[in-house]
């Protein structure tokens, strides 16, 4: 297995590090989750990076990338909603919308046709990783010894401002989520529309 193969397979097991820090009672949870969840991000940036520039492009990349992406940022905002951190329909849209296209690309596969990410996908991909960061951000900022409160505390509107840029920036991934899987059904539509 190459390393961008080797980044993504160990986005797996963050994905489950993640959860369970995050449900654990351990003091601090919320920040060890926010690390936990950013070097996840951060091997989502490095693994199609590298087997690009490296030439280690492979069907197993294709298909887990996007897979292991999806199951990260599910696994987040399914979190969430039991933590009463995002509204439960938002978080229905983002999990149909990955499951649509994962079913797409196992009936691709199914046919030998390999679907690559595309370019609102990786926007929408970001966007959602931006906004479970901010969510993260604003339930563990108090933690960090004054440095939190005085960075992402400031008041706009009598709220602290982290707490309205996660609540845009869960609208924001929302929106991309719907544009980003309606382009990606409506340009593959060939795969499916024949077995209507």
């Amino acid at each position: 297995m190459n390393l961008p193969n080797k980044l993504t397979v160990s986005r797996f097991a963050l994905t489950g590090l993640f959860l369970a820090v995050l449900f654990s009672p351990l003091p601090g949870k919320e920040t060890v989750a926010l690390a936990l969840f950013s070097i996840a991000g951060i091997t989502d940036a490095l693994d199609g990076r590298i087997a690009r520039s490296r030439g280690l492009i492979t069907n197993f990349g294709i298909l887990m990338d996007p897979l292991a992406d999806k199951i990260l940022t599910c696994s987040a905002f399914i979190a969430f909603v039991e933590l009463r951190r995002i509204e439960a329909w938002m978080v229905v849209i983002i999990v149909a919308r990955e499951l649509a296209i994962t079913g797409l690309r196992l009936l691709a596969a199914s046919r030998n046709v390999v679907l690559a990410a595309e370019g609102f996908g990786k926007h929408k991909t970001i966007s959602q990783i931006v906004a479970i960061v901010a969510i993260l951000v604003l339930i563990s900022h108090h933690q960090w010894a004054g440095l939190g409160e005085w960075i992402f505390g400031w008041p706009i509107a009598g709220k602290p401002w982290i707490e309205h840029f996660a609540e845009l920036s869960q609208w924001v991934a929302v929106g991309l989520t719907l544009l980003s899987g309606g382009i990606y059904l409506w340009r593959n539509r060939e795969l499916y529309m024949r077995e209507v």
